[in-house]
């Protein structure tokens, strides 16, 4: 073989389509094993059968730096709580589950959430990254856009469930996160926390309207801790409430739509 004529001998061509099979079945076993790092092993409503593992195996746990100190561990090992509060409306196996008490509480469904941390979510600097607008005086509302501010909170019955005293802003974002309003509840005031993608305001009319809800479900909304901060598991909680309410605020809403 005359010197440099390896192309001669052997089909180039067909060694790197070989090549390209290896390192693609390796890319898609990375990947497949590392997106396990979350949520596994599986629970089987048959308990039979749990743990699931499938294929790949799960990875060697990894620990990652978090942004503002501390570590976390992925996979953690941890199985989430059983606890559910929902039954399954038939017998066979991956029946729908409904709640067995209060739908807009019992964190199923569409008001189900992550268990977040109970601490708030930070800017870059450190600071909590949603604030109300008396929090933090750099922010302001457009005057391009109707204030939310002194409006009323119409629920999902017509009825009036309270009144906008404050705006919550995102101060990485710079976009609203929540409303604040105070409860008509006639004896002692009562603030709860309105998601702004649940409501929408209408400027005409000054009220802002809330279809996930009744007036009188406001009231059951998880309060939070802080005056002046909210934590990731506390937004959470109040995400999903209004999440529930959408499908069990009322019995109507779980029926089939035909």
């Amino acid at each position: 073989m005359t010197k440099g004529e390896i192309t001669g001998y052997i089909d180039v061509a067909q060694v790197v389509l070989y090549a390209f099979w290896i390192f693609f079945f390796g890319l898609i076993f990375y990947l497949r094993r590392e997106d396990k790092r979350e949520g596994y092993p599986l629970v089987a409503d048959r308990r039979e059968h749990a743990p699931i593992l499938n294929f790949p195996p799960i990875p060697a746990p990894k620990t990652f730096l978090l942004q503002h100190g501390g570590t976390a561990m992925a996979p953690s090992g941890r199985v989430d709580p059983t606890d559910i509060k929902a039954v399954p409306v038939a017998g066979w196996p991956g029946a729908p589950l409904t709640p067995t008490g209060n739908g807009l509480l019992d964190a199923v469904g569409p008001g189900s959430y992550a268990l977040r941390a109970e601490t708030p979510d930070l800017t870059l600097e450190g600071h909590p990254r949603i604030v109300p607008l008396r929090a933090d005086p750099h922010f302001m509302v457009a005057s391009a856009d109707p204030d939310p501010r002194g409006m009323a909170v119409i629920g999902a019955d017509r009825l009036v469930a309270g009144t906008v005293t404050d705006v919550w802003v995102d101060r990485s974002e710079c976009l609203i996160r929540y409303l604040e309003l105070t409860l008509a509840t006639g004896g002692e005031q009562q603030t709860v926390l309105l998601p702004m993608n649940f409501g929408i305001v209408d400027r005409r009319r000054r009220v802002v309207n809330v279809d996930a809800l009744l007036a009188g479900q406001f009231a059951d909304v998880p309060r939070i801790a802080g005056p002046d901060s909210i934590t990731r598991r506390e937004e959470d909680r109040v995400m999903g409430y209004y999440g529930g309410g959408t499908l069990y605020a009322v019995p109507g809403r779980v029926e089939p739509l035909l």
